[in-house]
């Protein structure tokens, strides 16, 4: 089932290793330069399949069977392979390694499509770096506002314009990524779970119905900072305390919410800046990132309302000052129906037990989705560990996923072999 060495070689090689188990994992960063040497080396692995290799306006890599009706829409799947900081070597990269296995060991089957295929790797599609993610799907999709993203800046003060020009590209010219509807007929991508659900269910992989898009938070709570040793209790106007309640009301609210409601949501408060952050200073500011995520939208909205007047409860009480800025608010995305049916159908004519889940985390994919008929594969990970150095995807795992890819290649693009 597949060619094992060529996928443990191909993916040390996306990975810039020939030792996958690294004490601090992988850093690839968006539109670094250790991305632009993990997508080359995707490049030279599509050409020695015999694709054709090109790179668009945005650093999108993208390698395309040719057939002799090249003017029909492509079939395409893909994925990333830039990493967060210190992350593991499957997220993304799983999704690039299969589909350009399964194009391979289809062309040396002798399959034959009656339209073209496409393996496209995304550039920059965590937000490690910039705080924004999935620019190359973005831009594809013409979903990149280039004005409001172009002067983010990632910890050296690098903005994204420079970074993007420091790979050789044009940013003004970036919009030029953006692909005409006629171009592709479909888009399909195979990640890793991310979680436990497909090992916990007893099932072979999972296809996904929607992606949950967040709703992120940045509250700000300003009191005033004094010495520790000096200020009596009673004359404290510590902000730290005044927002311990809050970061429980998150967590225990949206496990209430999901055990009430047949659609889960979850919320995370996930950062935290405290000042002066001082063992002789009270906290005068503190300023925290909460994440809430649903693939219905109500729940999730609402959970954000609720948190809104928590925190008011809090400032009151603690006579502190308070503030809410939402930073991202986006509609959950519904993958296509009939895709999700049809991948469904290729892994049970193989005879593996499917689970029909959601997405918690984001994706290429929910850009596509705006534009083409869409589908997300999703293969198990070990402890459902993820962005961290442990991350793992067991090889006949990823065989699996590469033979649903090739089964519904051959479902969705020709009458047979030649």
């Amino acid at each position: 089932m597949g060619n094992e060495k060529w996928l443990e070689k191909t993916l040390k090689a996306f990975n810039l290793t020939d030792k996958l188990e690294q004490k601090n994992g992988f850093t690839r960063l968006g539109y670094s330069e250790d991305e632009w040497q993990s997508i080359g080396v995707f490049a030279e692995k599509a050409e020695s399949a015999g694709l054709n290799v090109r790179r668009d306006e945005a650093g999108n890599c993208i390698a395309r069977w040719e057939t002799d009706q090249d003017d029909k829409p492509a079939f395409a799947m893909g994925s990333h392979l830039d990493t967060v900081q210190n992350g593991g070597g499957y997220d993304g990269v799983a999704g690039v390694l299969c589909s350009l296995a399964a194009v391979k060991e289809l062309k040396e089957e002798g399959f034959q499509p009656d339209v073209p295929i496409e393996v496209i790797c995304f550039a920059s599609e965590e937000s490690s770096r910039f705080g924004i993610s999935t620019i190359g799907s973005k831009a594809m999709t013409g979903k990149l506002n280039t004005d409001q993203v172009k002067d983010m800046k990632d910890e050296s003060g690098i903005t994204v314009k420079e970074a993007v020009e420091g790979r050789g590209l044009e940013w003004n010219k970036i919009t030029g990524a953006q692909r005409p509807q006629n171009e592709i007929s479909q888009f399909i991508e195979l990640h890793i779970e991310q979680g436990v659900q497909i090992e916990e269910a007893g099932k072979k992989f999972g296809i996904a119905t929607a992606i949950a898009c967040p709703t992120r938070l940045n509250i700000k709570i300003e009191g005033k900072s004094s010495h520790t040793g000096t200020t009596p209790m009673g004359k404290r106007q510590d902000t730290l305390v005044a927002i311990a309640p809050l970061i429980t009301f998150v967590s225990e609210r949206a496990k209430e919410l999901s055990d009430e409601n047949e659609v889960p949501v979850v919320a995370t408060t996930s950062t935290m800046d405290l000042h002066p952050n001082k063992m002789t200073s009270i906290p005068g500011k503190v300023e925290l990132g909460i994440d809430i995520r649903s693939v219905d939208d109500q729940l999730k909205r609402g959970l954000a309302e609720e948190i809104e007047k928590e925190l008011q409860k809090l400032v009151d009480h603690y006579q502190v000052d308070g503030s809410v800025r939402k930073l991202v608010d986006e509609d959950s995305v519904l993958l296509d129906k009939e895709v999700a049916s049809k991948l469904q159908e290729a892994g049970d004519k193989l005879g593996y037990d499917c689970l029909v889940m959601e997405s918690g985390a984001g994706h290429d994919v929910m850009n596509m989705a705006s534009h083409w008929p869409t589908g997300l594969i999703f293969i198990p990970c070990r402890d459902g560990l993820s962005h961290h150095p442990d991350e793992y995807a067991s090889i006949e795992d990823l065989q699996i996923g590469i033979q649903i890819i090739k089964e519904y290649v051959k479902m969705e693009t020709t009458s047979g072999l030649v």
